[in-house]
């Protein structure tokens, strides 16, 4: 078996630890082409698509890829930011505040995003890690609820990296933090801030990302995790269970996915008479298109289309504060053990190294 090239060990090299905070990805523009490479990327992951290869592939590559990347780049197009794609833009943004927060805690630790899809690959970004001295590096994974179709499949990635490593680092990996307390207390927090703005709404509706129902059935925490992070919000925030709906977004396919879907449920509420709703999308961590575009308009147009008359999307939590500290928590729980206020030397070569690679300093 070939590996990968590696800098020649150097005996005495200062050994770092590393943090590989990784979201699912992005297209790298809201063009067509962009759209087609990701898609074909995300959609051939087997554990995004439990479907036979036989019998998947002349789907995706005869239909999907050749109909949806100029649909889904229109729609990127709505909530592309200067900086990028709103996913990358936050979780860098998110990687050099964790990274300011650890140091505040007394820390010495590489803080690097990466992407399940899309770029910076979680390749690309493991070879800049070993680069610049890591010998040990905590994965974290910016899902708070575990599925298979987004946790795991980063262990998938990662594995692939360590399967081409000579030498490969000692690893940690973190499954979910959904009922951490820090993160809950971050969603209430959020979600008072708007109120404070804003005023309450009738009913406090929670969209997180839809898995197919099968999923549950074959062993999935999913749903179960998902609607406990839903009852310690509530309870914090001191809503009645009348007053806080979960529903689950993003479906694709015509298989039966966890229900109840949030477009029918906000059609439904409307009908029945609800004029103002509130929705927040609590296991997304970083605003993206299925948040600002899907929830923030498309679902907004179809309640006020159903006779609603106030529809309010409380941002993700993105880089505050107080989100940003409990996840500098998350990661310090699973660092333990780990000598990571030891300030390691001074090295020039991985300097030079890390700063090829665009790293901060």
């Amino acid at each position: 078996m070939s590996y990968r090239p590696e800098p020649p060990h150097q005996h005495g090299q200062p050994e770092r630890i590393g943090i590989l905070l990784v979201n699912l990805g992005t297209p790298d523009a809201p063009t067509a082409p962009a759209l087609r490479r990701y898609l074909a990327e995300f959609l051939s992951d087997p554990r995004v698509v439990e479907i036979p290869r036989l019998a998947w592939w002349p789907i995706l590559y005869g239909i999907i890829l050749n109909t949806r990347p100029a649909k889904s780049a229109a729609k990127y197009a709505t909530v592309w930011m200067p900086e990028g794609s709103p996913l990358a833009v936050w979780t860098t943004r998110q990687a050099t505040a964790l990274q300011t927060e650890l140091t505040s805690r007394g820390h010495h630790l590489l803080v690097r995003p990466a992407m399940r899809y899309g770029q910076p690959s979680i390749a690309t970004v493991m070879d800049g890690l070993r680069a610049e001295g890591a010998t040990r590096v905590l994965v974290l994974p910016l899902y708070p609820q575990y599925a298979s179709a987004t946790t795991a499949s980063v262990a998938d990635k990662v594995g692939e990296w360590l399967r081409g490593a000579r030498r490969m680092p000692e690893m940690r990996f973190v499954g979910e933090y959904h009922d951490h307390p820090g993160y809950i207390a971050a969603l209430a927090s959020r979600v008072q801030a708007h109120w404070a703005a804003h005023g309450r709404a009738e009913r406090q509706v929670l969209s997180f990302h839809g898995v197919p129902h099968r999923s549950l059935l074959l062993g999935d925490p999913y749903h179960c995790q998902c609607h406990k992070t839903a009852r310690l919000l509530g309870e914090q925030l001191g809503l009645s269970k009348a007053e806080l709906l979960v529903t689950f977004q993003s479906r694709f396919g015509k298989a039966r996915w966890l229900e109840p879907y949030t477009e029918p449920t906000l059609r439904e509420l409307a009908a029945q008479g609800l004029k103002k709703v509130d929705v927040m999308c609590p296991g997304f961590v970083s605003d993206c298109l299925e948040t600002l575009e899907e929830i923030a308009e498309e679902a907004r147009d179809a309640f006020l289309e159903s006779g609603g008359e106030e529809f309010r999307y409380i941002d993700c939590l993105n880089d505050r504060p107080d989100w940003i500290s409990a996840l500098a928590s998350v990661a310090e729980h699973h660092l333990q053990g780990w000598d990571t206020r030891s300030q390691p030397a001074e090295n020039p070569a991985t300097r030079e190294r890390a700063s090829a690679l665009g790293a901060p300093q």
